[in-house]
């Protein structure tokens, strides 16, 4: 195999088979419209070009929001640090930051940092739904956009190849395949970027050394999927530089990344299925759809083959082998939105019946999104250095709809890839009485509620709220953008008034492709 068919090879496998660890993590609108749209923010008087913003000069630039012709007007500028900060002799990368800047004359100190999901997310490229969720924010208070080592702008360790990789349906476990493109993924990088020095601990300390140079006495923390673990981690280490942490769709300290995420996943589509069966209409039209997925999934297992559907995109007929392993990345994808998850039942059974159009045609515009929004390096970078060895065979997976092509493919790659230095707390639940809000989508496929419960044990000034019909990525869904700003600004998660999330309901599940039963 070519050195190319190497690196598409391994990136089909990691798009199809991982699917991103945490990666699904560009906030989803829910039922807030505005979120959807990129929202400019007021960025200075007319005319102005540069800002100094503590020792920092920031000149006026428009973020592009991937897949899309929208943009974000922000403030941009390279921050340089050493890649190996423990040797001031070594290579100097640049990351990307970028601020969204207040509307206000005199805006507050304190900045709020929106730390972005993956491990392989730019925050920069959620630059559109951030300002438009933090809207009621930006009236006061400026929002950092830090693209962490190994991400976007930030010295990207990439080495994907986006037109074959994001194709779904091309995926076969094979370990000695996985460890021999990893090999040559990491030639690739070997020029500009040693993946040793690309942990969530190493850009902590990158974020401590923005925070001084723009002046800004504390932050606000907002963390979402992977981001709340930098979050903790970042809390855990500076804990006089925050002043609130908000956690939507939390892993906790005590998780290791990989290891539950067939169990959730199957408790996810068994809940939402239940909806389903529970709905006389769906039962009638559908039966039992968890059935219906695993005697597919059976099928593909004993003949997979190559099925043709419409392009959604390109409208041209495109071919794909479809087995098994396709068909739980697939199902996965779907499960990470409401609106997405409303539609498997229907896309389910008409792939059962010979229609795989709505699933794979739906599943290429996700993996779409998802190639232009993941770094294949910096996940390993981060998994293998921080949680690999603690990956623990689970036989019981084998079972579910992922199984355990999970943990299988990340020791294969770990086995390879070079490892970086884990702090010997690292692991430990997070402690603190500083101010936290934990947000939780009730049907979550990766990070579950219990996983917010669980952080919060140890938080004795912190509230978990469970958004009903959710799934991952809550911050702007309904009035949680409300929830948020109130929090910030009076810092008493206790008393927040949170009624207005009654009104959230999970999405009508579609019987056929006019909508949900009336």
């Amino acid at each position: 195999m070519t050195t190319s068919g190497r690196i598409a090879t391994f990136m089909a496998i990691l798009v199809a088979t991982v699917m991103g660890f945490l990666a699904w993590s560009q906030p989803h609108a829910g039922k807030s419209d505005d979120a959807l749209v990129a929202a400019p923010a007021d960025n200075g008087k007319p005319g102005e070009r540069t800002w100094k913003l503590g020792s920092v000069t920031l000149t006026a630039c428009d973020l592009a929001q991937p897949n899309s012709g929208l943009s974000t007007a922000a403030w941009c500028s390279d921050f340089p640090v050493p890649e190996n900060r423990a040797d001031p002799h070594s290579r100097t990368i640049k990351l990307k930051l970028a601020v969204l800047r207040s509307r206000a004359q005199v805006a507050s100190q304190d900045m709020l940092v929106f730390l972005a999901g993956g491990p392989g997310q730019a925050a920069t490229d959620s630059a559109g739904t951030v300002a438009a969720t933090l809207k009621p924010l930006l009236a006061h208070r400026h929002v950092l956009l830090l693209d962490q080592r190994g991400t976007g702008g930030s010295n990207a360790l990439d080495c994907k190849e986006p037109d074959e990789a994001a194709a779904p349906g091309d995926s076969t476990f094979d370990a000695a395949k996985l460890r021999a493109a990893a090999a040559v993924c990491l030639h690739e990088l070997a020029g500009h970027a040693d993946p040793r020095y690309y942990t969530t601990t190493i850009a902590a300390q990158d974020l401590e050394d923005v925070r001084k140079a723009l002046g800004s006495p504390q932050l606000d923390l907002l963390g979402v999927s992977y981001g709340t673990r930098m979050a903790q981690q970042y809390l855990r280490r500076f804990p006089q530089a925050v002043r609130s942490v908000v956690l939507d769709s939390v892993v906790p300290n005590t998780a290791v990344l990989g290891e539950d995420f067939a169990r959730n996943l199957d408790d996810a589509l068994k809940a939402q299925f239940a909806r389903c069966t529970a709905v006389p209409a769906c039962k009638k039209q559908f039966g039992d759809p968890d059935q219906t997925l695993y005697q597919l999934r059976d099928a593909l297992r004993a003949n997979p083959h190559e099925v043709s559907f419409r392009d959604p995109q390109s409208y041209q007929t495109v071919k794909r082998v479809l087995n098994e392993d396709a068909l739980a990345s697939v199902v996965r994808m779907f499960a990470y939105t409401p609106a997405t998850a409303a539609l498997l039942p229907l896309s389910i059974d008409a792939a059962a019946h010979g229609d795989v159009g709505p699933l794979l045609g739906q599943a290429k515009i996700l993996s779409g999104e998802l190639s232009e929004l993941m770094g294949s390096g910096m996940q390993y970078s981060v998994i293998c250095s921080e949680d690999a060895d603690l990956l623990t065979p689970r036989p019981q997976d084998a079972g579910t709809i992922l199984g355990t092509r999970m943990i299988d493919s990340l020791k294969a790659v770990c086995s390879v890839w070079p490892k970086g230095i884990r702090p010997a707390d690292f692991h430990q639940p997070l402690k603190t009485d500083k101010p936290v809000l934990l947000l939780a989508g009730q049907y979550d496929p990766v990070t579950p509620p219990r996983y917010a419960e669980t952080v919060a044990k140890g938080l004795p000034n912190a509230r978990v709220l469970v958004l009903k019909g959710q799934a991952h990525s809550v911050m702007a869904a309904g009035c949680t953008p409300q929830l948020i700003q109130r929090f910030v600004e009076q810092l008493d998660p206790k008393t927040l008034d949170a009624n207005c999330l009654d009104r959230l309901q999970p999405t009508p599940i579609f019987i056929d492709f006019n909508g949900s039963t009336p």
